[in-house]
């Protein structure tokens, strides 16, 4: 399925996902701008941020699909998604949507919750503004709008979904670098496009949904070149909860330490009495 058509005949259930091919985006923003008309946020402004040509910035509580400008070394008679350097390559970021997600975790009013599609939703009107769900995330996409005093992201265009259309930004990808589907078939189509890209000589193009972490896969899976880190992307996210155990485990034993140290105290000065 891609921005070609627009009902999905996707039912509710049903595991969806995007797959954001950054080999094939132009950089044109449509995702951005289409994002933003169909859930009426406002404007970021067109600050020079000297991040290449990019002066949008990046996901916050009024971005929640973020075209990344990549530029890498410039080499004369190389093209910019060249097989043999990458020079120039852009790449639409959006909320993960984690099948483990940090933020969920973290909310203490049930603002958060996972949708019959599998993404995650945020529900504006029984945020309190506590940001946990902000500190908590490995992709720091969520972000509290301090005059608003809420937290905001991605919605996964479900209340779209639930009417059987595809996602704007998907929807209005020209080129189809941003494709919606089910999420095992969308996995099967990236390991296919790896493939086409290898052929063609692009040794360095990857997958990313990172499994094998505590965050146990994505529903916005991408194909890019190189590092991740050359796309904001964490090489292994992990879920902030994942570290609790370490933490009461120490806590424990400074306790038992602290209690220890007390009642020898006690017993010396008892001893000197």
């Amino acid at each position: 399925m891609s921005g070609a058509t627009d009902h999905t005949g996707i039912q509710p259930g049903e595991v969806t996902a995007f797959l954001t091919d950054s080999t094939l985006c132009i950089g044109c923003k449509a995702c951005e701008v289409a994002c933003k008309e169909w859930n009426d946020i406002s404007a970021d402004g067109y600050d020079y941020t000297g991040w290449s040509y990019d002066n949008t910035g990046v996901l916050g509580h009024s971005t929640w699909r973020h075209v990344k400008f990549v530029e890498g070394q410039i080499t004369p008679g190389v093209g910019g998604n060249s097989a043999q350097q990458l020079s120039w390559e852009f790449s639409s970021d959006v909320c993960k949507h984690c099948e483990v997600a940090g933020c969920l975790e973290a909310c203490p009013t049930g603002s958060l919750v996972r949708t019959e599609f599998g993404g995650i939703y945020l529900q504006p009107d029984i945020c309190n503004g506590c940001a946990y769900c902000v500190i908590s995330c490995p992709f720091g996409v969520v972000q509290k709008n301090e005059d608003d005093g809420r937290a905001f992201k991605c919605t996964f265009c479900t209340d779209r979904q639930k009417e059987g259309l595809m996602p704007a930004c998907a929807k209005a990808c020209p080129t189809e670098s941003i494709k919606f589907g089910r999420v095992e078939e969308l996995r099967a189509d990236a390991e296919l496009r790896l493939a086409t890209l290898k052929a063609r000589g692009m040794s360095d193009a990857r997958i990313y949904d990172p499994t094998d972490t505590s965050v146990k896969g994505i529903h916005s899976l991408f194909i890019i070149r190189g590092e991740p880190e050359t796309y904001n992307l964490p090489p292994k996210p992990e879920v902030p909860t994942i570290y609790l155990k370490e933490g009461w485990t120490s806590a424990a034993v400074e306790a038992v330490a602290m209690v220890g140290a007390v009642v020898a105290s006690f017993l010396f000065w008892g001893r000197k009495g």
